[in-house]
């Protein structure tokens, strides 16, 4: 049997040093001079707290303690946390801006929601309230979808005190229902007038707040876009995600290349949020075809996983794959790894139901 806290972790480490994860890689040799995002080490947090919470031991533990301390270094004194770290340990950005600010947030949420020892937790919530005043004024819109990810994952684990993140996480949803509205045109319910990248985020973050508030349209809106976003992202059956090389703008062509493991990440994410919510057997269809793309069940018919070491090739090119194995890439699989256990329960749950009723 699968057992999802067994993901092999060997190339993780490879990129990691005492910093932090590094960004980037040449093939598979970590590439320094890229150097570290908060971004990345956050995605690394997330998803070695979740993995301790499910099997804690001594080692798993050491890398939690290395992502969050690299989380903690970043805490910027302007607002919010810094991005970009130099292999040299000097920060680049003179303040924190952008998607990494809900990143963070989300990877600090699954630690404060966690059974991590006390200090871990304490820390997670002291930076979180270190920076609520500036959740409060993000312009990003896929940052204020990762704080409502935070927030509902704190709420789904009674964590106590959560008022003030939820009043952000209720304005931050209300914002997002703005855009739909205001960007939507015939044949287009999405919230802005392209698409880019982490697509799914945004409707992922919508079914979150609606099992929360579910009399408001936040509900409405996540089937609608979501439902958008499955069709133009489904070509005969295979997850064909919008390619960063020119995204997808209103009333243009989408662009099929260079495709992101970022984007099957989320997408397969935000499916099972949707069937957590729903119970629709065809939002596990779209997990299992974002799944999927990882393994081959692509444009280009060649897997990017090492499902060996656990480490994702860059993406797929008009020409084949990009043989780097970067950070973000990387655990845009291992996360996506780790949820197909539940999928998979879900679909056996479904099937014993199927012929019990028969």
């Amino acid at each position: 049997m699968y057992v999802r806290s067994c993901l092999p972790l060997e190339y993780l480490d490879r990129l990691t040093d005492s910093t932090g994860l590094i960004q980037h890689a040449i093939y598979s040799i970590p590439r320094r001079e890229s150097g570290y995002t908060t971004d990345d080490n956050a995605r690394a947090l997330r998803l070695c707290a979740r993995l301790w919470s499910e099997h804690p031991d001594e080692r798993m533990l050491t890398r939690v303690a290395c992502y969050l301390s690299f989380l903690e270094h970043a805490r910027c004194p302007v607002r919010g946390f810094h991005n970009f770290l130099s292999y040299q340990r000097d920060w680049l950005d003179a303040a924190g801006t952008g998607d990494c600010q809900g990143q963070a947030v989300l990877a600090l949420a699954e630690v404060l929601a966690s059974s991590l020892p006390a200090g871990y937790r304490a820390l997670a919530r002291e930076l979180i309230d270190a920076v609520l005043p500036d959740l409060a004024d993000l312009r990003s819109l896929r940052a204020q979808a990762y704080v409502i990810q935070a927030w509902a994952h704190l709420w789904r684990a009674d964590v106590e005190n959560l008022s003030a993140i939820e009043g952000v996480a209720r304005l931050a949803a209300e914002r997002l229902v703005e855009c739909y509205y205001r960007s939507q045109r015939p044949a287009w319910p999405w919230f802005e007038s392209r698409m880019t990248y982490a697509n799914a985020v945004l409707p992922h973050a919508l079914f979150d707040a609606a099992e929360r508030w579910p009399d408001e349209a936040f509900l409405a809106v996540a089937e609608s876009s979501f439902a958008f976003l499955d069709l133009v992202t489904t070509a005969e059956n295979v997850f064909w995600p919008i390619g960063n090389r020119d995204w997808y703008s209103h009333g243009e062509e989408k662009s099929l290349y260079d495709q992101q493991p970022v984007e099957a990440s989320t997408m397969a994410d935000a499916a099972l949020a949707a069937f957590r919510l729903q119970g629709d057997q065809k939002y596990l269809a779209t997990f299992l075809r974002a799944h999927g793309w990882f393994h081959g069940q692509n444009s280009l018919e060649q897997p990017l996983a090492d499902v060996q070491c656990g480490a994702c090739f860059d993406g797929l090119q008009p020409t084949g794959i990009n043989h780097n194995q970067g950070g973000e890439s990387t655990l845009a699989y291992l996360w996506t790894e780790l949820h197909s256990f539940t999928a998979q329960q879900a679909l056996a749950a479904s099937a014993k139901t199927a012929v019990a009723s028969a």
